[in-house]
Formats: structure tokens, sequence, C-alpha cells
């Protein structure tokens, strides 16, 4: 059934386009866009007044012309086709298929700014997620309903670590795996087909949804990208009861394009240009993972953005660490040093951690270990920064064996190959591994019978 169509536009301003508003309009309601050749595009209608409404078109506005291009309004809110046939497929930013077969075959449309959740249904994250990477696993644990964003910067490797978390995340203790959805915005189509690749490599390809809006496709079709993404793993989680892990990069790119339709809009902008509703745009995205009491499938959410700078004052990683649950950040001196993953020990967090660990869901060493290992590598760090200053001869033997810690526990803890699945025991041994090199009575976090327990047998 077509809606209400009219013809002639008041104005075109780069992606949007404001029309004189003769009938009633929705706010949030789609529209079909039509140039003068027939050639359709879509658009969401994003603001109203009393006799005009304002819409922003999902694609290039170039050859609309305000005397023959029509609008026709569909009196619905954009929606995407779900099915559990979208695993193994790969889509464009607006949920269309672009591995050239037919959309999944389905009678189930969902709007794809979601429902919101009752904070009452929703259950505490208590599930431990191995990643297989020891520098997540041992200090920064994710957990199932988490949502946990990894913080980079330009050229460091987070694609080969979102890639490597995909193809090993698993829940202890029970066989079904995750499946994933993947949401790509700005991306080169280098990265794109890097991820693609990797996937099949892996053989987790089938258990895959791609929503791909590539680094050509316009900007303003990144803010619908992420959408989509999680209301197919929304569809997947909830209807179907799957567990889902979601990873959606580069949100960088996806604020970049807040800002770029905030100023076509002219409105006042907040930090750094970015417009004053930033945070609320992001907790609308960020805030669709977790887990619904009753319901046996979860959204486990892991954002991926470049810090501007390596800023992480920045507003988008300011931002996001206010609305999620910790951070993963990368480190540019351990990536110099050839460290992989170059996982910053002191500045990464994961808030939920505590409740995923310990007995009956790693090992009862796991909290103090991991709590002696912050504590350790802090203090070597503020060694290497003394040894700048009055050099290594001059150090009491105390700090040389903190010294030594930190460089043990970069190469044997935190640097690890690539197609390296590590179980927690692996990364909890290697944890006492790196602390054997300190004296026994520096090891203040850990309870005694720990150490006697599981501490080499190592002379100090």
């Amino acid at each position: 059934m077509r809606g209400l169509e009219f013809k002639g536009l008041n104005t075109v301003s780069g992606p949007i386009i404001i029309l004189r508003r003769k009938e009633n309009v929705g706010f949030g309601e789609i529209v079909t866009i039509r140039d003068r050749e027939g050639a359709e595009k879509t658009g969401r209608v994003i603001e109203l007044s009393d006799d005009y409404a304002a819409i922003q078109v999902y694609g290039p506005t170039t050859g609309l012309s305000t005397d023959e291009t029509s609008v026709e309004f569909l009196e619905k809110p954009l929606e995407l086709v779900v099915s559990e046939d979208m695993l193994g497929r790969v889509y464009d930013g607006l949920g269309r298929p672009m591995d050239g077969f037919s959309p999944p075959f389905s009678s189930t449309f969902l709007d794809i700014n979601g429902d919101p959740i009752n904070p009452y249904a929703r259950e505490y994250p208590r599930d431990f997620i191995q990643t297989g990477i020891s520098a997540i696993d041992g200090m920064n644990t994710l957990i199932r309903g988490q949502k946990l964003p990894i913080f980079s910067g330009s050229g460091l490797p987070h694609n080969r670590l979102a890639a490597q978390i995909i193809r090993q995340a698993k829940i202890r203790g029970q066989d079904e795996s995750f499946v994933m959805v993947f949401a790509a915005m700005g991306v080169k189509y280098d990265v794109a087909r890097f991820f693609i690749d990797t996937f099949e490599e892996g053989g987790v390809l089938s258990k895959v949804a791609m929503f791909l809006s590539l680094a050509d496709s316009p900007s303003i079709e990144r803010l619908i990208t992420p959408r989509c993404a999680l209301t197919a793993a929304e569809y997947l989680a909830f209807s179907l009861g799957k567990h889902v892990l979601v990873v959606l990069t580069d949100m960088t790119n996806y604020c970049e394009a807040l800002r770029e339709v905030s100023s076509i809009r002219g409105e006042i902008p907040s930090r750094k240009g970015y417009p004053g509703y930033l945070y609320s745009d992001l907790a609308s995205l960020y805030e669709r993972a977790g887990k619904v009491s009753g319901g046996q499938g979860s959204i486990t959410q892991i954002p991926i953005l470049t810090m501007p700078n390596d800023d992480i004052s920045h507003p988008i990683p300011d931002l996001t660490g206010y609305i999620t649950e910790g951070q993963i950040v990368l480190s540019r001196e351990l990536f110099q040093k050839g460290i992989y993953p170059p996982v910053a020990g002191l500045p990464s967090l994961s808030r939920l951690m505590k409740d995923g660990i310990g007995p009956g869901m790693t090992r009862e060493d796991h909290k103090d270990l991991s709590s002696q290992l912050f504590a350790a590598y802090s203090r070597a760090k503020s060694v290497r920064n003394l040894v700048a200053i009055i050099g290594e001869e001059e150090l009491s033997p105390l700090d040389k064996s903190y010294l030594s810690f930190g460089d043990v526990f970069e190469k044997k803890f935190l640097s690890q190959g690539e197609m390296e699945d590590r179980t927690i025991e692996e990364t909890l041994d290697r944890g006492w591994d790196s602390l054997s090199v300190l004296p026994r009575d520096e090891l203040y976090r850990i309870k005694t019978e720990l150490i006697e327990k599981y501490m080499p047998m190592t002379e100090n």
C-alpha cells in the first residue's frame, strides 16, 4: 500500500531536504524520495514545525531538483526484516543484502530503534566469557551481557583484536557458542575484506551477520548501521534465545556523521562541535545490551572507537566511558615494543569483572591475582620512570626486581599470538609465573594459602 506522495521541495542542503508540511506527518517516519528519473532514495523525518518537515536522506542528494522531486510518506518507522537466515550474510548500512543473494524470507519486520527494556526486567550480568586473550580474561574480564568498549588509536591493531575475540569467545561450562553481529561504519574496503576473510578462515562466518557501511557510502548511512545491527541482535537474542556478541566499529565515524547532521541542522554545538545530545544518542545504542530475566538469550557489546590524537579525554571516549562498564585501552607504547595485543594494563578496566570470577566461575585465585598484577605493574611503571632520571644502576634491589617483573609480565602474560587461544587456567598460571620474580613479602594482595598453592617453586 502506497502512502501519501507530494511533489516539490523547498530546500536541499547537504543530506537534508525540507518541504512544506501539507498533511499529518509523524516524527521519525520513513519516506521514499524519487528524483526526476524515478530513482529512489530512503529518508527519515527528523524535524517538524507547523508548516515544514525536515528529512534526512540516506544517500547522496545530487540530482534532486526542488521542482521535480517527489516524496512519499510511508507512515511507519524504518524497519528491518529479521530471520535466523541473517547469519552468514553481508548487508549494507541500511540492512539491504550486498552479497548477491535475496533478502531473508521472513514476515517479521522490526523497528530499527528497538523497544526499551524495563530496567526491572534486566538480569545482572554474571557469566564469564573466555576470549582466550590473557590481557582481557585475566585482568579485564568480559561478562555475558556487558558492554565493554575498546579504546584504540590510528594504526593500532584493534581490528585484529576484535576479530580474535569473535573467533575465540565462549562461555565456560556451556556447549552453546556465540553468534555474532558485526557492524562497520565508515571503514575502508580492505578493513571490511579483512574481517570477511578472517571469519571465513576461522570457520565462523556462518555464525556472523555483517552490516557494512564503507568509507565511500554516504556518511549519513552510518547513523543507521549500528541500529540495524542491534535490531538483528535483539531478534536473535530475545526472540530466538541465542547468545549474541555485537562488535561496532568505528564509533568515532558514527559520531562524526552525527556532528555533520547536527551542523547542517544549525544546532548549537557542544564540546569539539559535537551536539549536546551526543551522550543520550550513544546511550541509545550502548544500552541495547544485556540479559532479560526469564529469557535464554543475551547481547554482549564490544564497541570500538579510535581516539583522536590518542586523547582519552576526547568527548567520544569520555562519554562512552560513562555509559559502558569499563574499557579496554590499547597502548601505542606497547605496540611500538612489538607486543600484541597492546592492551594497556593500568587504564583498562572491567567494572563487572568482580561478579564473574572466582570459585565456580574461573578459579579461586583469580581476584587476588589480578589485583596483585595491577599493583605490581603500576610499581614497575613507576620504577621505569625513575630509571629515566637516575639510571638503572642506582636502583635498589627491590626496584630492580619490579623492573624485571614489568618485562616478564609484558612478554609472558600480555603478549600472545594472534591465533593463540589460552584457557583461563593458562592465563592465571602465566600471571603466577610473572609474580615469581618478586619477593614473596611483596605479594601483599594475595592470601597466604593461595600463594602456597599456586606460586611456582622458584627461588627469589
